[in-house]
């Protein structure tokens, strides 16, 4: 019985220890923001086109892919800065690349989201011209 107390404790910690994080990245970091608050946006979206389960699986795919690309992103350049906290040539280069790579998983999923959302849009477009 302590057995299944401790994993359960330490469950929840796990647990709170996540939200935590996540809380953190949410009121600091603005891109974050900005991208739930686009993830939020498109789920709206989807369900007033009432797009099809596996667009909608696509959808919630890429919504994620960018979020936890973007917090794989906040904790390279926390360890960056410890590591490095002046200006170093190196760490302002993952840094780069580290944005890099967001602004790639965000610029392929608008495009997918494009592609998905299009034929919604000009039904739209048709219904009302």
């Amino acid at each position: 019985m302590v057995h299944n107390r401790i994993n359960k404790n330490s469950f929840q910690r796990s647990f709170y220890c996540a939200l935590r994080g996540l809380k953190y990245v949410a009121k600091n970091e603005r891109n974050f923001r900005i991208e739930l608050i686009a993830a939020v946006f498109v789920t709206f979206l989807a369900i007033v086109f009432n797009i099809k389960i596996w667009e909608f699986i696509v959808i919630v795919f890429l919504i994620t892919w960018v979020l936890m690309i973007e917090l794989i992103n906040t904790v390279v350049e926390r360890v960056v800065d410890i590591l490095e906290p002046r200006v170093h040539p190196y760490a302002r280069l993952v840094k780069d690349i580290m944005a890099g790579v967001v602004l790639l998983s965000a610029s392929m999923s608008i495009l997918v989201g494009g592609l998905i959302f299009s034929p919604y849009f000009f039904k739209l477009l048709n219904f009302y011209f």
